[in-house]
């Protein structure tokens, strides 16, 4: 996978952030996400790839774009082959509603480098390098909080764990608090809590409990480029998900992952834009002549590297103020 992909990846998130930005507050979600959705198509186009879509909107039926297995990019002979993830707008409520943390996201490894993983539900467990191998998804809550609050050389009583606020996680929840550690529930969108999870500084020391299985693929392409570590186990919650795991290709749906068996490229990708404010990135900003990103590019190709890109996109007329 080319060296100099970020660069062109970036634009691609950055469409997809400002388009889904302008309806912001406005109520309605699944506007939200088609406009990210088309951005995010069209901006594609230009990447110098051949890329192929392996976690997406959907199946082609019931999605008109970025849809699993859709080609995608400049597709010009030469051009390398590239697997993407992409979720253009991660926490539809939060955008519609003008909640915090909402963001785009895109990932993408060489051919073969990401799980194409089913779109059914994943219990995880996501913590940052120290803790590397000292947490376990079968392990009791208690010990792996014990476990990570060594790794941090801090008590318990000072980590803060990110549970999405479902009533799946009623019991999960109570044995958190039992531990003594405290909560963060959230409304909607583990991926930006499972970057913070890895990097020092955030507040976010965990993220535990059960999302989806197509974000956990992203996560564990962010988690790997960070050195975190993090397991997961795919959850039976409706009729068909073990058939739709075994249509692509997933024979052992109770198996335990980590992020190098979701993610097991050796270039890997991950691009995040902020769409609302949040404690990772913040929100796109509108002013009279253009308006402004914050995102997130993680790169492990092969050497990890993190950088947090602020972009002033103008509007075409010339010039234009720039804010601080």
């Amino acid at each position: 996978m080319r060296s100099d992909l970020a660069h062109h990846m970036l634009p691609v998130v950055e469409a997809a952030a400002l388009a889904a930005a302008r309806q912001m507050g406005r109520g309605d979600r699944k506007h939200c996400d088609r406009v990210a959705v088309e951005a995010m198509r069209r901006a594609m186009d230009a990447v110098p790839m051949r890329g192929r879509i392996v976690i997406g909107e959907g199946e082609r039926d019931e999605a008109p774009m970025l849809w699993i297995g859709e080609e995608v990019g400049r597709r010009a002979p030469e051009d390398d082959r590239v697997d993407i993830a992409v979720d253009p707008l991660e926490g539809t409520n939060l955008c519609a509603t003008g909640a915090p943390s909402s963001i785009c996201v895109l990932a993408a490894a060489e051919e073969g480098g990401l799980l194409h993983a089913p779109d059914c539900y994943m219990d995880k467990v996501v913590v940052g390098p120290s803790a590397r191998g000292l947490v376990h998804l079968d392990a009791p809550v208690v010990e792996n909080l014990r476990a990570l609050a060594v790794s941090l050389d801090r008590g318990v009583q000072d980590l803060v764990v990110v549970v999405l606020d479902r009533p799946r996680h009623e019991r999960l929840v109570g044995e958190i608090r039992a531990a003594g550690a405290r909560i963060r529930l959230i409304s909607d969108g583990d991926l930006a809590p499972a970057i913070g999870a890895c990097v020092r500084g955030t507040g976010v020391h965990a993220v535990m409990g059960i999302g989806g299985a197509p974000e956990g693929v992203l996560s564990a392409v962010a988690v790997r480029c960070l050195g975190g570590y993090m397991e997961g186990r795919l959850v039976e919650h409706g009729k068909g998900d073990r058939e739709r795991a075994e249509k692509m290709g997933i024979t052992r749906f109770d198996r335990l992952w980590t992020a190098e068996d979701l993610a097991p490229g050796e270039s890997l990708l991950f691009v995040a834009t902020g769409v609302t404010d949040g404690d990772l990135l913040r929100g796109a900003d509108f002013f009279g002549a253009g308006a402004r990103t914050h995102s997130v590019v993680l790169e492990r190709n092969p050497t990890p590297r993190l950088r947090f890109v602020d972009t002033v996109h103008g509007s075409g007329r010339d010039g234009f103020e720039v804010r601080l």
